[in-house]
């Protein structure tokens, strides 16, 4: 029989997180949990922004020395999918539990959207792999929930999630980027520079159908200065319609 591979050690934030930690560390018991760590590095996000969250902020924001927060997390990457699980909380349990798997999948989408708009910073945190820490696992969860009585399999539940989730994230992202979305999560007017510019620089003859975008929106005396939720409405109608086609295809 060939050897097995030994099974690699949870890591302790996910041990303290999850509520199975197997055996403690050396020296005085911890003061605080993990998620009073979680807490702490979402309000530091908040108010300062992703870019002051480090260990040390962290600590000092519950008044702890920076190397006793080890004692919770071993690396910066850690302390991220803590505060990220942190900042999503528990999704509703009845999320997605009544209606159509439409109109379930459209609810959790614009939830997630919610959490994320409330703390635009969960959009830009760098992760090198999926947390699997326990809020981020009962979102998922609940997403899947939303293909309950379609005859979709694992893997199709899997993308169709994934799909609208990126979408969702992404959308945040490029609103913040260009100027649609404040830092607090609130949605601006936006800026006409673009078109304005576009439309004076640029050959129509080279660009005749970007230009013809550009000057109806210079042409539009009442312009929809929600970019945000006009885009996000587009798009996740847009993505449902596509699922739609696959459950369609996979019921008969």
């Amino acid at each position: 029989m060939a050897p097995t591979t030994p099974p690699v050690p949870l890591p302790r934030y996910l041990q303290l997180m999850w509520g199975v930690e197997t055996g403690g560390r050396r020296g005085p018991k911890p003061g605080r949990t993990i998620q009073d760590i979680g807490a702490a590095a979402v309000a530091v996000a908040d108010r300062d922004g992703l870019a002051g969250v480090s260990m040390k902020s962290v600590a000092a924001e519950l008044g702890l020395t920076t190397m006793s927060l080890y004692r919770y997390v071993d690396s910066k990457d850690e302390l991220y999918a803590v505060m990220l699980d942190t900042a999503y909380g528990r999704p509703d349990p009845g999320l997605t539990t009544r209606g159509s798997w439409r109109t379930r999948l459209e609810r959790w989408a614009r939830a997630i959207a919610a959490v994320r708009l409330e703390h635009p910073w969960t959009v830009t945190v760098p992760l090198g792999e999926p947390p699997a820490t326990p809020n981020t696992a009962r979102w998922t969860e609940a997403g899947l929930g939303s293909f309950t009585g379609t005859k979709l399999d694992a893997q199709q539940r899997f993308s169709s999630l994934l799909l609208i989730d990126g979408f969702v994230q992404q959308h945040i992202r490029q609103s913040l980027t260009l100027g649609f979305l404040g830092e607090g999560g609130q949605t601006l007017a936006g800026s006409d520079s673009y078109p304005e510019n576009l439309y004076s620089v640029a050959d129509p003859k080279e660009f005749p159908l970007l230009l013809a975008g550009a000057g109806e929106a210079l042409a539009d005396e009442a312009p929809d200065d929600d970019f945000f939720a006009t885009e996000l409405d587009f798009g996740i109608r847009t993505i449902l319609d596509g699922i739609a086609v696959q459950v369609e295809a996979a019921s008969r």
